[in-house]
């Protein structure tokens, strides 16, 4: 997925596969994950969507925190911090703190969206 600029560059946002589709908003993950990469607690962070019997899909955020922090930040902060520096539609519903990897350590989103889906849809 990506968007043409006028003056003929191409700025690719996320993959079609990794794009959210919460009541008609496209939500690129990517972008969602560059947000939770901004605190200083947030080692790694990833997002993918959870299924919604009313929005569709919406945001499930996975993060690896720092290590040796001396005061973890809750989730209610975690909140907080999305909705000041993300648009309304686009703030993550759930966090979990895992992230399953690859033998080579790259994050396995084809789990994590088995695991947000395993949760069952938000009601």
């Amino acid at each position: 997925m990506g968007i043409m600029h006028q003056d003929g560059y191409l700025e690719i946002k996320d993959r079609s596969k990794d794009v959210i589709i919460s009541v008609g908003e496209n939500i690129s993950s990517v972008e969602a994950e560059s947000v939770l990469y901004t605190p200083p607690a947030f080692h790694e962070a990833a997002v993918v969507g959870r299924p919604d019997e009313f929005w569709g899909e919406t945001p499930c955020a996975f993060m690896d925190l720092k290590d040796g922090l001396n005061q973890k930040p809750c989730e209610k902060d975690i909140i907080d911090f999305c909705r000041n520096n993300m648009p309304h539609f686009m703030v993550p519903k759930v966090f979990k703190d895992e992230l399953p990897r690859t033998s080579t350590g790259k994050i396995q989103k084809v789990v994590l969206k088995e695991i947000a889906k395993g949760m069952g849809p938000k009601k």
